[in-house]
């Protein structure tokens, strides 16, 4: 919790040393400055680091080892065409 109140000094910092100057913005109260970072966890998501869905990499690499030639060019051939070539 202190973090967070922490943080909300933070951003109205930045915001009132930055914002005003770049953007010809008003400045913010601490408690604005509170509400723009709760705002934009809900929007962004942020503040949490990133969150992994699945298992980790090495147990894709153990399974892709155990597959059969012609079962990894299936997967690669899937995998295409879910993401694009990168």
């Amino acid at each position: 919790m202190v973090a967070v109140l922490g943080i909300g000094a933070l951003v109205m910092w930045l915001w009132n040393a930055i914002l005003p100057s770049v953007f010809n913005v008003g400045r913010v109260s601490y408690w604005q400055a509170l509400g723009i970072l709760i705002l934009s966890k809900i929007l962004f998501g942020g503040l949490g680091g990133p969150k992994r869905h699945g298992p980790p990499p090495h147990v894709w690499r153990e399974k892709f080892k155990q597959m059969t030639e012609e079962e990894r060019e299936a997967f690669k051939n899937a995998w295409r065409r879910r993401c694009g070539r990168m």
